[in-house]
């Protein structure tokens, strides 16, 4: 009677909903029950996390502009972050703008949703645009750096035409950011 979800420090209200320590804990907010077993199949499909082209160099590319740390050095707090919200994620990185739309189209059957880094294919490519509209997933798009601080032609994204929502210019914890953003958007859309 009256067990209290375990807060993730920080992380705010949709956290303490995929913290469930107990079957038939309720979600905060609107007090229906929920068993791991509903939670698991909630989560069952991982989140793709997806990066485009030079993102392989972190680290060693320009890093006054895009940090020090390695893509595996994002990679590795972006699983430790999904798991603390309760998803999995999907960590991929390329170079060819085909392979990231295969991936897209991909996530389309195996992923509930995207957070995509498309880099400079951000700017140019309505192609990535088309394929995330196919897919009909929640997207979060994500940037190392402030694109709107960058030059001109940095400064428009064809990717935010198709997604939910944009963090720019936090580095590496704009991953962390848009994997907690997608865990609340899941939970809303199962709650609906």
């Amino acid at each position: 009677a009256g067990v209290v979800p375990r807060p993730f420090a920080g992380a705010g209200k949709l956290v303490e909903g995929l913290a469930l320590s107990a079957p038939g804990q309720a979600w905060p907010g609107d007090c229906r029950a929920v068993s791991r077993d509903c939670l698991k199949g909630l989560m069952a499909k991982p989140i793709y996390v997806l990066n485009g082209p030079n993102l392989n160099m972190l680290g060693l590319r320009e890093p006054a502009i895009y940090g020090r740390e390695s893509l595996a050095d994002v990679e590795r707090r972006a699983k430790e972050r999904a798991a603390a919200v309760g998803l999995k994620i999907e960590f991929r990185q390329s170079n060819d703008e085909g392979e990231l739309i295969t991936w897209i189209q991909e996530a389309r059957d195996k992923a509930q949703g995207i957070v995509l880094n498309a880099g400079a294919y951000s700017h140019s490519s309505i192609a990535i645009l088309d394929a995330l509209q196919a897919a009909e997933l929640p997207v979060i798009e994500v940037h190392l750096s402030n694109i709107f601080r960058r030059e001109a032609y940095r400064q428009h994204s064809f990717v935010s035409l198709a997604a939910n929502g944009l963090i720019c210019g936090l580095g590496p914890k704009g991953y962390e950011l848009a994997l907690e953003a997608m865990a609340e958007m899941l939970a809303a859309k199962s709650r609906d």
